[in-house]
């Protein structure tokens, strides 16, 4: 069975900057598509950027380009996420998944991800 754990969060000030990181085991990681998603208190969980299998290809929600960098070292098992210039709005608890569909924007689609972390929360203060 496929585990996540989540890990890196915390608390920050804002245009400051966290790296989290998603540790999977249970099978082959070089085989899944990696997610890393959010849900602030009393809002939906949101996407927040994929990467495919291969780490040939990510995609990002428009909040987060240009700010967050996702990436994976399949030799580690270890996929993350690099955050920067955070902002108070990117406050939220945030979780990877693993999945096997989706190309490009399709990595969006939580409905595509069979496996979830349990999240860690990034808390970013004023």
């Amino acid at each position: 069975q496929v585990q996540l754990v989540e890990s890196g969060g915390g608390l920050v000030q804002a245009g400051g900057s966290l790296r989290l990181s998603c540790a999977f085991s249970g099978r082959a990681f070089s085989v899944y598509n990696m997610g890393w998603f959010r849900q602030a208190p009393g809002k939906e969980r949101d996407f927040v950027a994929a990467i495919r299998w291969s780490g040939g290809s990510t995609y990002y929600a428009d909040s987060v380009k240009g700010r967050f960098t996702i990436s994976r070292d399949n030799a580690k098992n270890t996929m993350y996420l690099q955050m920067n210039s955070l902002k108070a709005e990117d406050s939220a608890v945030y979780y990877c998944a693993a999945g096997r569909g989706g190309v490009g924007a399709g990595m969006a689609l939580p409905e595509l991800y069979n496996y979830w972390g349990q999240g860690t929360q990034v808390t970013v203060s004023l």
